[in-house]
């Protein structure tokens, strides 16, 4: 299958209960430029926030395949410059279903699937 990559430009939001009963969330802004911005946040079952990062990297789509390069990470308000030796600061996906509405791709190495989902942010054409 043969992907547009201005299908992925905009939000995209997921979330999942992990084995301890909290719940991460995803927060995914891909812009036309191929920069990205991924705010990851773990709540307890109570829904304290325990964890919170945000990653920067580039993203690129190529037919079926998405990729991503990290380049900074923000933890605890810090920044953290990638270190590009380290082979986790790149990924590469294949593209299961991309529509307007849903985003879902799996890890060429580990084989998980993420389901994204957009963020409409504009509901009314005022």
């Amino acid at each position: 299958m043969n992907y547009q990559r201005q299908q992925l430009f905009g939000s995209w939001y997921r979330s999942e209960i992990l084995p301890d009963g909290s719940v991460q969330t995803e927060l995914a802004q891909m812009t036309e430029e191929g920069e990205y911005e991924f705010a990851f946040s773990i709540h307890d079952k109570q829904g304290k926030a325990i964890q919170h990062s945000i990653e920067l990297g580039d993203w690129g789509l190529v037919g079926d395949i998405h990729f991503t390069i990290a380049k900074a990470e923000y933890l605890n308000e810090e920044q953290y410059d990638a270190d590009f030796t380290d082979p986790d600061n790149y990924h590469a996906y294949k593209v299961i279903e991309l529509s307007h509405l849903i985003f879902k791709y799996q890890h060429i190495v580990s084989n998980e699937v993420f389901i994204l989902r957009r963020v409409i942010d504009k509901i009314a054409h005022c």
